[in-house]
């Protein structure tokens, strides 16, 4: 019975650091949108290079601002509603969390041909949004579910 009631206690302490750890990358994700809306060849430099500062690719950048401002604020307004189902807030997170696996994963296709110097940080940056996303999705679910 001790064992039990340690496991429940270690449950209780992880599952919002989890859940705090996906809103901190969703309020990441608003700052970013924005900063990609306004100025959109800072965000993207350190991902494409140099080509940042081409037509297509700051309109493409606001584009992807966009897109991350939506998902970040869909995340933070479902976590921060005490009605909201859990699974709602895991929905959100989940999706972040998908955009930012398909960051990573396009960035790995492209490795070759992306700048040397900021490669990693962009994999490295995108895969951990991804891993926290998705963790904090699982923490959402397992914190609606009724103790074992």
């Amino acid at each position: 019975m001790v064992l039990d009631k340690s496991k429940r206690l270690a449950k209780a302490d992880v599952l919002p650091l989890l859940r705090r750890g996906a809103a901190a990358v969703a309020a990441a994700r608003i700052g970013l949108g924005a900063t990609a809306l306004a100025f959109p060849s800072i965000p993207a430099r350190p991902w494409v290079g140099a080509s940042a500062d081409e037509l297509g690719a700051e309109v493409f950048g606001r584009a992807l601002g966009g897109r991350d401002i939506a998902l970040g604020l869909g995340a933070l307004a479902a976590a921060g509603q005490v009605s909201a189902a859990p699974r709602t807030t895991a929905a959100w997170y989940a999706a972040g969390a998908l955009s930012d696996a398909l960051d990573t994963a396009v960035t790995i296709a492209a490795w070759n041909r992306l700048p040397r110097v900021t490669r990693w940080l962009v994999a490295a940056s995108a895969g951990g949004a991804a891993v926290a996303g998705a963790a904090g999705a699982v923490a959402a679910l397992l914190s609606d579910r009724k103790p074992d």
